[in-house]
């Protein structure tokens, strides 16, 4: 069975994730995509690059506005392996990004449902769509292995 599109898309962000585990970062991916065309993709470099705003939806957001040649990221959509942080969910929708689709959801710091729901909770100038828990289990397993083995690297 040839699988949908949400899956194929969620699959390249977790390609990306793979990549920041790798680099032992946190292993979150992202992939923008318009007209079912992945734009942009990116992964968490924060240690890499000793920079707090490196996170993957930051970068992809960046190098699909260099793309497109503009800000405004109208009709395009971001596949996230975790759910957004507030600084991700912030720039998510100042960059018009139409819907998320998210992996799955981050209980210490998520602002698309666990911590606070900056989609759902506030009016700001533009609404973005949420779906959650597509790939669930496989967004959550990289991240639960890859924080077993720092674990395992610290001692």
């Amino acid at each position: 069975m040839e699988k949908n599109l949400k899956e194929k898309f969620m699959e390249e962000a977790i390609k990306e994730a793979k990549k920041a585990y790798k680099k032992l970062e946190v292993p979150v991916g992202a992939v923008i995509v318009k007209n079912d065309e992945i734009i942009a993709r990116a992964h968490n470099l924060k240690e890499t690059k000793f920079d707090t705003t490196k996170h993957a939806e930051i970068l992809a957001i960046q190098r699909a506005s260099k793309k497109l040649k503009s800000w405004r990221l109208i009709d395009c959509e971001m596949y996230i392996t975790l759910e957004p942080c507030t600084m991700c969910a912030g720039a998510i929708i100042n960059s018009r990004i139409k819907k998320i689709y998210i992996g799955t959801m981050d209980e210490k710091t998520g602002a698309a449902g666990s911590k606070l729901n900056l989609f759902k909770d506030y009016t700001f100038n533009h609404n973005v769509e949420v779906e959650i828990n597509v790939m669930k289990e496989e967004c959550e397993k990289i991240l639960k292995d890859f924080f077993k083995e720092l674990r395992k690297l610290k001692k």
